[in-house]
């Protein structure tokens, strides 16, 4: 997903040694409260350095330099533990219902196994968290949402499935305990073929499927990502999370990769980072995610938020998520950005050193009369200022698995 997690990495740079503050925080003695994956001693076993993220332990890299691992990703392919995200179940005849009642996506289009990206939102029309939503073939929809948020989206969901049930609606959803890997990379399917009977050819990007993996039974399939490159992320059961893992590694094509790599992958790509570029704050148009926006539900106006986001459709709104690029020293998270004559404008969200283009990308907010791609800007880095430009996202090409 655009994938999706909370207020990660921020501050990464290219002589990434030790994990930054913002990245998450080094293990200590708190490290008995926080939640592990299945993978957890894995991790351990392969070099990982582990850090405290959304409440989990997790490896920010491995052996590998953070630049080498992104860059093995992109001309090849790794794998990453995102088992700390929340992957639900929404069962019942009304399940379309419920989840229409809290996202702007058009869910009842949705074909067997397809899914898309979408959006909780409030009565204000800000952002409560990303999740893709997949309507399978099982007869129940696959939610997978971000860890940091657990907790509100859950009570959400529950929320939604009380009001349904009051009303004498058929929904109800489980929590799954599956592991959840994800491998990235322009490789990702040829590897993934040698242990699959199904033919990945016919799953492209955003469809979904549940098979036999190495060996592993029971296993969804699903053809997303947060990096911009093609690869799957792979719901398996906990108990064989590591046996999956360990007959991926076997292909010399997969390396273990972190949070940091993830980070400036997604960068890179383009996504948001909820918690970072989008939150409570933000309205899908601001923050450039009118596309999330179903054609059925805006002219319905029956999403939460809708009185807010629909007429901003049509409408300026008065800031934008945009792109930046820069020469200089790295861009942060909260670093301003100003005007040409040095007024402060908006804030950056997310910045680091891109390991593919050799310079600064960054995201950020700016009026929209500053968002056209092109339009000269300054950003403010330790009180210096450097010259930045409105960049059209992504910055580097997609690749997504697409039948033409």
């Amino acid at each position: 997903m655009m994938q999706r997690t909370v207020s990660m990495v921020s501050r990464l740079g290219l002589r990434l040694q030790a994990p930054p503050l913002a990245l998450g925080r080094p293990l200590s003695c708190a490290q008995d409260v926080l939640r592990r994956t299945p993978l957890y001693d894995f991790h351990l076993a392969h070099g990982g350095k582990m850090v405290a993220f959304a409440g989990w332990s997790l490896p920010v890299q491995y052996r590998d330099s953070h630049i080498d691992s992104h860059l093995h990703t992109r001309r090849h392919c790794s794998l990453f533990d995102v088992s700390h995200m929340m992957q639900t179940k929404i069962f019942g005849r009304d399940r379309v219902k419920l989840m229409e009642s809290l996202v702007v996506g058009d869910i009842a289009e949705l074909k067997p196994d397809q899914g898309t990206l979408s959006l909780f939102t409030n009565e204000a029309g800000g952002i409560l968290d990303d999740l893709i939503v997949t309507n399978t073939s099982e007869g129940h929809l696959y939610v997978v949402s971000n860890a940091g948020c657990w907790e509100k989206d859950l009570a959400l969901m529950q929320d939604g499935v009380r009001k349904l049930h009051n009303m004498g609606s058929d929904v109800g959803l489980e929590v799954m305990d599956n592991a959840l890997l994800a491998l990235q990379g322009p490789t990702a399917a040829q590897v993934l073929q040698a242990g699959v009977a199904d033919d990945l050819r016919k799953l492209p990007f955003m469809t979904s499927a549940v098979m036999e993996v190495f060996g592993v039974s029971g296993c969804r399939v699903t053809r997303c990502g947060y990096t911009g490159e093609d690869g799957v992320e792979i719901s398996v059961p906990a108990v064989e999370a590591v046996r999956l893992a360990t007959a991926l590694l076997e292909n010399p094509q997969v390396k273990l990769a972190g949070l940091a790599a993830r980070d400036s992958l997604r960068l890179e790509a383009g996504l948001c980072l909820y918690g970072n570029d989008i939150d409570e704050h933000t309205t899908p148009v601001e923050g450039s995610l009118s596309w999330t926006l179903g054609k059925r539900r805006r002219a319905a106006m029956d999403f939460p938020g809708a009185s807010v986001i629909v007429p901003q459709l049509k409408g300026k709104v008065q800031r934008r998520r945009v792109g930046l690029t820069c020469e200089g020293a790295p861009v942060r998270m909260h670093n301003a950005i100003l005007s040409t004559e040095g007024t402060v404008i908006g804030t950056v969200t997310s910045g680091c050193p891109s390991p593919c283009l050799k310079k600064n990308v960054a995201m950020g907010y700016v009026p929209y009369e500053y968002s056209r791609p092109g339009t000269p800007l300054l950003v403010e880095v330790r009180r210096k200022q450097q010259v930045a430009v409105v960049s059209k996202m992504p910055f580097v090409p997609t690749n997504y698995y697409t039948l033409k």
